[in-house]
């Protein structure tokens, strides 16, 4: 019966932190795409300021709780803006500031296509 409860115990033990480490590790790569609101484009996985510390910690405890990677950066956008993502999301409310570099693209060869006739031409 004690070999019962050691190999029981080895195992309930060797899981939780098994599970522990999941957590650790979906904290991490969360948080690295998370911009610290305190530091100069530092992320809060990389900065040691009190901000920092809190966001780790609420992070954790949501995981805990079960929720998952979208809910958590739900929650965050909307109490702190989109400006703690260092990714935006693709919406109406940000569609020009993705789209902006392709249209200054396009109107540069627009230019320099004209320019290149113009020179031809002389």
């Amino acid at each position: 019966m004690k070999f019962f409860f050691k190999i029981f115990f080895l195992l309930f033990f060797s899981f939780s932190s098994y599970s522990n480490e999941g957590i650790d590790n979906k904290v991490k790569k969360l948080t690295l795409e998370l911009r610290c609101m305190t530091c100069q484009n530092q992320s809060v996985y990389d900065s040691d300021s009190d901000y920092s510390k809190d966001i780790k910690i609420f992070v954790k405890e949501k995981f805990k709780e079960g929720l998952n990677e979208k809910e958590i950066k739900k929650i965050l956008t909307e109490r702190y803006g989109e400006y703690i993502l260092f990714k935006p999301y693709f919406n109406s409310k940000n569609l020009f500031l993705w789209l902006f570099p392709f249209v200054l693209l396009i109107l540069s060869m627009i230019i320099l296509l004209k320019n290149s006739k113009k020179t031809e031409t002389k």
